[in-house]
């Protein structure tokens, strides 16, 4: 951050995105309690923790990745969209620059209170926090901070 800028939020998306990653892994590990040393040829159990390892690969550990590798920084003077896992993508934009801030919600995220905080302004394309929890909150933070400014 430069100098005289402070950071006001860091956020990520909603947790809520991790729960059928959760409950799969829950019912991989219960399954493979269950199932563990059940066959009578070593190759089968061999087979089955490789399919449970697989399952808890591509079913818990990537979205995991995928979810803690995305995050929102909001400070006095900016705020910066930060993801990837392997390659790296960082989108900033002034708060001098924004002009409207809304809040879209789709499906759950009226009861959760979450929602897409997008910033309109001076921009080729919005930009958009995805998912982030209490979005309300966010959008009034962020408002008064381009008013502030």
């Amino acid at each position: 951050m430069t100098d005289g800028e402070t950071v006001v939020a860091r956020l990520r998306p909603h947790a809520r995105a991790l729960f059928w990653p959760t409950a799969l892994l829950v019912v991989v590990a219960a399954a493979l309690g269950f199932l563990s040393g059940t066959f009578r040829e070593e190759w089968q159990n061999i087979v089955m923790l490789s399919v449970a390892g697989v399952l808890v690969l591509v079913g818990w550990l990537a979205p995991l990745l995928r979810w803690a590798s995305r995050n929102y920084t909001i400070t006095t003077r900016r705020v910066v969209v930060a993801s990837g896992i392997l390659s790296r993508r960082r989108d900033e934009v002034l708060l001098s620059r924004i002009s409207d801030v809304a809040v879209r919600r789709r499906g759950l995220q009226q009861v959760f209170r979450s929602g897409d905080v997008v910033l309109n302004g001076q921009l080729e394309y919005p930009v958009v926090l995805a998912d982030v929890p209490s979005a309300g909150l966010v959008q009034a933070a962020i408002h008064d901070l381009v008013e502030a400014g």
